[in-house]
């Protein structure tokens, strides 16, 4: 007697359409992708014609806010991932109140932002960017330096990214502290975490001022006039967060007043940084191109976590890296 098993039906593939840039190569693991679903493939002008039947949007174009546009075709879509740990150019309030999980790269960059800030730190308190200057101009000049160990660095963000950077910073010695929504003490990477609304009656406290908090309403603007009126001349700021964390003018007057001493910027209101930005000639500012977490490799990590979680979604398991809707971010445990 045959007693082979029959067959079972196999289920029915996902539409899962992704959201690509102009220009931008599709993800190392595409076939893999069309294994797993049935791919559409589009840009944000193609979108709308796109998403009718499709349950999945992989957001491979980062920043894209093609979606709110698109939304009023999207009729069966549930699940959205971001390839980004940032989803404020994403959220909107009809995808927020929908019941369309969002998803992100939570965990992707840690480790790769952690070390950006440690070498901000460092080139500050070592003085690297000036010396640059001199060796280029051929002169010669001894300065002190400063000790890092013992300084006083207030990363703002509690998430995955800030605590990989608070982990960091303390094995260099630095004095620690968080600034997040909730405060406490006894906390495991930041010891004491201050309320971030509280932040001008903390900031004087830091060497070195650190965001990497996500971009929600009650952020935005955070580090403002009233914050760098209270921060000691000396101190540093780092901003490898999103560039609307910051009161760009107000930053601008207090770095050619003496107010703080310096800041290192990799993230703008504005990106690119228009040419005729203040920022660009002021020799106490060094920016980057929004690059603290791209280490060669990182778009294959990011094509990766997306799809392990597609396969997790097709098996009918949990998604990994949900993010809270209303608060825009994935919540701690």
């Amino acid at each position: 007697m045959d007693q082979t098993a029959p067959p079972q039906p196999s289920r029915r593939r996902p539409k899962l359409v992704v959201l690509t840039a102009p220009g931008t190569s599709a993800p190392h693991n595409a076939a893999d992708l069309e294994e797993q679903a049935e791919v559409v493939w589009t840009d944000a002008e193609g979108l709308p014609r796109a998403l009718p039947g499709a349950e999945i949007l992989f957001v491979w174009d980062f920043f894209s806010p093609a979606l709110r546009d698109a939304w009023p075709h999207a009729d069966s879509l549930e699940w959205v991932h971001v390839a980004a740990a940032g989803v404020d150019s994403l959220l909107f309030d009809a995808l927020r109140s929908s019941s369309v999980r969002v998803t992100n790269a939570h965990g992707a960059f840690d480790g790769p932002i952690a070390e950006f800030v440690l070498a901000s730190v460092l080139a500050h308190d070592k003085q690297l960017h000036p010396s640059k200057e001199l060796q280029r101009r051929g002169v010669w000049q001894h300065r002190e330096l400063r000790r890092t160990a013992g300084r006083h660095a207030l990363v703002v963000g509690t998430g995955g990214i800030g605590r990989a950077t608070a982990r960091l910073l303390r094995a260099v010695s630095l004095e620690v502290r968080g600034a997040g929504r909730t405060a406490r003490e006894d906390d495991p990477d930041f010891g004491t975490v201050v309320p971030s609304a509280e932040l001008a009656e903390h900031a004087g406290w830091a060497d070195h001022l650190v965001l990497i908090a996500p971009l929600t309403e009650d952020t935005r603007g955070l580090l403002g006039a009233d914050v760098l009126a209270r921060m000691k001349p000396t101190a540093h700021v780092v901003n490898v967060g999103r560039g609307a964390l910051v009161d760009e003018p107000a930053l601008v007057r207090a770095l050619q007043s003496n107010g703080i001493a310096a800041a290192s910027l990799d993230v703008f209101a504005e990106e690119p940084l228009p040419a005729g930005h203040p920022f660009w000639r002021m020799d106490n500012v060094h920016v980057s191109a929004h690059m603290s977490g791209d280490v060669v490799g990182w778009r294959d990590t990011l094509a990766d976590q997306f799809a392990q979680n597609l396969t997790r979604w097709c098996a009918g398991e949990d998604l990994v890296n949900q993010v809270d809707k209303q608060l825009g971010y994935v919540r701690r445990g």
